[in-house]
């Protein structure tokens, strides 16, 4: 084989090489998207509900005013322990 012959035959090797990369890249690059597309969803829900969290917080700010105090330190707690697993999910998300 004469050294333009395996020449050639370097590059061809180099070039399907390259392609399967390629290849192997873009399926990668799917997958990322698709769990791009799902943790933005799931962001996005968590801030909903995050959002309707603090709406019934106020809520039940301006109602807390009947409550005793062992209601009111009660309530606190739950709605403490809500933020966290809120903070929690969308610390997550973030990674």
């Amino acid at each position: 084989m004469n050294p333009s012959e395996q020449q050639l035959k370097r590059i061809q090797e180099k070039l399907q090489q390259l392609l399967k990369e390629h290849q192997a890249l873009k399926k990668e690059n799917v997958k990322l998207q698709k769990e791009l597309s799902s943790s933005k969803e799931q962001f996005s829900l968590q801030k909903q509900t995050m959002e309707s969290l603090q709406e019934q917080i106020s809520i039940l700010k301006l109602s807390a005013t009947a409550m005793d105090e062992t209601d009111k330190k009660e309530l606190e707690k739950r709605i403490n322990a809500y933020i966290k697993e809120i903070d929690r999910c969308i610390s997550l998300l973030s990674h």
